[in-house]
């Protein structure tokens, strides 16, 4: 399968200040790729390298086996980007920016953005200093689509939209996915990754720590361990098993954590103990992601 994103050490400071650093990511065609971190770890960074509205201090990117510096026209052409912050001129109505967006794209969009407007309830007639966040994300992803882009660049894309809309803007994805498009996702929503992303990549400080499928990523050795005791549970037997591991939840009878080590020591510290009951499930990639941030595992 094509490429359609690659990075190769793509490294971003801004003076002596961390953006990102050796950042290697590759997407491929058609699917749907999630980047997750917090606020501050290098996905707003990492993207505006990727758009050419910064420059890198080191590595290469490329997209549609394009290089991001020389080729930037020919690359924006095919992207619809969608910002973290939407940021418009006062004074324009909401139908009069949407028609000078696609006027920049030098092609007719009108009739894909009435759709679009009509399907996200957002009235063209109104002006952008009226508008709510919401109505502002709407606006900005109807910018985005508009032109059925063959790669959409999301940033946090879903802050400020209503559960409902939530809802019809991840519909209006799986259409243009259906119709070919790669999706990149930014996001630090972790259930938006697990349910719509087929592969995703962690970032942590500026760096990738994991990339890898969205089901090897929430399925490894690691288990949710939860035990219920007759009585109090003595921790100062399950202190080998509690070693290094912040997330400890203890309330007397209930003791659960994530644990990664051998299962058999599990039973056999676990044997000293007098327990009702004893539940051991997969994590969830929430659960993975704080793993992961915590122990700064690379892949």
């Amino acid at each position: 399968m094509a490429k359609c994103i690659e990075t190769t050490n793509l490294t971003k400071f801004y003076g002596k200040a961390r953006g990102i650093t050796d950042v290697n990511l590759t997407v491929e065609e058609g699917e749907i790729f999630g980047f997750i971190g917090p606020n501050g770890a290098g996905k707003s960074t990492t993207i505006r390298s990727l758009l050419g509205l910064i420059t890198p201090t080191s590595g290469t990117a490329r997209i549609f086996d394009l290089d991001v510096k020389t080729d930037r026209t020919k690359i924006l052409s095919r992207i619809g980007y969608m910002p973290s912050e939407a940021m418009f001129y006062n004074g324009m109505r909401v139908g009069e920016l949407i028609k000078y967006s696609a006027d920049l794209q030098k092609i007719d969009c009108s009739k894909e953005a009435d759709i679009l407007c009509d399907r996200l309830q957002l009235d063209k007639k109104k002006r952008v200093e009226e508008l709510s966040l919401g109505n502002r994300k709407k606006v900005s992803i109807v910018c985005a689509m508009q032109h059925n882009p063959n790669l959409y660049i999301l940033d946090e894309p879903t802050s400020g939209l209503d559960p409902l809309m939530q809802k019809e803007f991840f519909a209006l994805l799986k259409e243009k996915h259906k119709q070919g498009a790669t999706l990149f996702l930014s996001s630090h929503i972790l259930s938006e990754i697990q349910h719509y992303c087929t592969r995703a990549a962690i970032i942590r400080e500026g760096k990738i720590i994991v990339s890898d499928t969205v089901e090897a990523l929430s399925k490894t050795n690691a288990r949710r361990i939860n035990i219920i005791g007759k009585e109090n549970i003595d921790r100062a037997i399950l202190d080998p098993l509690l070693k290094g591991i912040k997330d400890v939840h203890c309330n007397g009878q209930n003791i659960e954590f994530l644990y990664t080590g051998d299962m058999n020591e599990v039973m056999q510290i676990i044997s000293q103990l007098t327990i009702e009951d004893i539940r051991i499930t997969e994590p969830d990639l929430e659960e993975m992601f704080m793993h992961y941030y915590e122990n700064g595992e690379n892949r």
